[in-house]
């Protein structure tokens, strides 16, 4: 089991050098990507998609394709960025592939850790109020919020991914913010 991977200097290595051993044929080392990724991945996944099975599925996918595929990263890139631009051809895939978007809300089982003991009630009805809101955006936005606030990608990351320049992102982040700041407040009202 490999738990961390140092260099030389006694530093932990990159994403992009521990990717660039899983291409060298050191499979052992997507362990460590898988360790690193698994539980971002996830939560990406069910706030995309509001199910925690189908997260699960495609967080298990997402792994699938990065062993698929290791040979077209280029280690000159920032390796976050292109596994997160298969994550998110999964979750169009499986819109895609739903053909109906589902917009009924599903409370999970877990929720982020970060929601510990606030005041245990007014801290789970807002966040399921979020939740509810967040179901009612549209895919897409919904997945501009996840990366930007709850990924805590930086817009010029999320413009790479997204194939757009970070002066259109962040307009559609204040825009998609503003829509469900509105959306939040109507939630059971």
């Amino acid at each position: 089991m490999i738990e961390k991977a140092i260099n030389h200097q006694g530093e932990e290595l990159a994403d992009e050098q521990v990717m660039h051993l899983v291409q060298n044929g050191k499979l052992n080392y997507m362990e460590l990507i898988f360790n690193r990724y698994k539980k971002p991945l996830y939560n990406y996944f069910l706030k995309c998609t509001l199910d925690a099975d189908d997260s699960s599925d495609l967080t298990q996918i997402v792994f699938v394709r990065v062993m698929k595929y290791r040979a077209s990263f280029k280690p000159d890139h920032d390796f976050r960025i292109w596994l997160f631009q298969i994550a998110r051809n999964l979750v169009k895939d499986h819109f895609r592939k739903m053909k109906v978007h589902r917009d009924q809300f599903n409370p999970v089982d877990h929720l982020p850790e970060h929601a510990a003991e606030d005041t245990a009630g007014e801290q789970a009805e807002r966040e399921v109020r979020l939740h509810k809101a967040l179901a009612k955006l549209p895919p897409e936005k919904r997945e501009l919020l996840v990366m930007s606030k709850f990924q805590g990608m930086k817009y010029e990351q999320i413009a790479e991914i997204r194939d757009m320049t970070v002066s259109a992102i962040k307009v559609q982040v204040h825009r998609t913010i503003a829509q469900l700041r509105k959306i939040y407040f109507e939630v059971n009202e």
